[in-house]
């Protein structure tokens, strides 16, 4: 029996595991039960080596250890084992925010932000701009701009990234309207974000942006946020977005947004006669 390299990186990659346990496990699944040594030939690993990585295996929950000698080993079925490192990485995962919550009114965090106010203070307003890459990095720097706005904010988005926006950072828009700061959405409206246009009406302005594509947000005529390509041209990795703190040309791109309201149907309006209202 021979093991596929390719496999062994497939599992390596899905489970989290080292070229040994990845090997070891495959041979196990193919024999079914086996010893350390007989897993050990098959999986063309050094013998010194098998019980290691097979009680490690057993921790994680790949493999049982079967009473008896000599001892010998069974692998657990791989739908078990998608559901039982599920729940290890959810474990973990709720174990990481709970630390994280604690640390957020720590000394520690106190410390890092004078550290970070004493450093952002010898900033000059012209050097606050920079790249952001990935699309989870854009939705969060674009989340901590919204927290700080204190006047106005102005999103022009396509579909899919209104939709993106308005589930991540539904609570941000609640959190704007609760301290009475505008935020209008100028997206085309279609089938696939009517849902979510009505969800957010009551809580943000929201216009049918009809022919017009773009992607670009202002805060308080201050910050700007600019993506540069299509997402539906690059994965969502590899989306890029600009982000300057340029009042001028902020208060500029506001000041054009006045120009084409007037052009575009409010969302209330533009549902109706699409026939798109749930």
């Amino acid at each position: 029996m021979v093991i596929s390299e390719e496999l062994v990186e497939k599992i390596k990659s899905s489970f989290n595991l080292n070229t040994y346990e990845a090997r070891i496990w495959l041979a196990l699944l193919m024999k079914g039960v086996a010893t350390a040594g007989e897993l050990a030939d098959i999986a063309d690993i050094p013998r010194s080596r098998a019980y290691d990585v097979l009680e490690s295996l057993e921790k994680k929950g790949f493999v049982i250890m079967k009473l008896g000698k000599p001892i010998k080993y069974l692998a657990v079925p791989p739908n078990e084992v998608v559901e039982r490192v599920k729940r290890r990485y959810e474990e973990t995962m709720s174990r990481r925010i709970n630390e994280l919550e604690k640390v957020k009114t720590s000394d520690l965090i106190k410390e890092l932000d004078a550290l970070h106010k004493s450093g952002a203070g010898s900033i000059d307003v012209s050097e606050k701009s920079g790249a952001i890459r990935g699309q989870q990095n854009i939705i969060s720097h674009l989340e901590s701009m919204l927290k700080e706005a204190q006047k106005h904010v102005n999103i022009v988005t396509t579909q899919l990234t209104f939709v993106r926006d308005a589930i991540a950072l539904k609570p941000i828009f609640y959190e704007l309207k609760e301290r009475q700061i505008p935020v209008r959405i100028i997206t085309p409206i279609d089938e696939g974000n009517a849902k979510y246009v009505q969800e957010l009406m009551n809580v943000v302005e929201i216009y049918d942006a009809g022919d017009y594509r773009g992607r670009i947000v202002t805060i308080d005529s201050e910050e700007i946020l600019m993506m540069l390509f299509d997402e539906k041209e690059v994965p969502s990795s590899m989306d890029v977005a600009v982000w300057l703190y340029a009042p001028a040309l902020a208060k500029f791109i506001d000041e054009m947004i006045e120009v084409l309201l007037p052009k575009l149907k409010p969302a209330q309006q533009s549902l109706v006669e699409k026939k798109l209202i749930i």
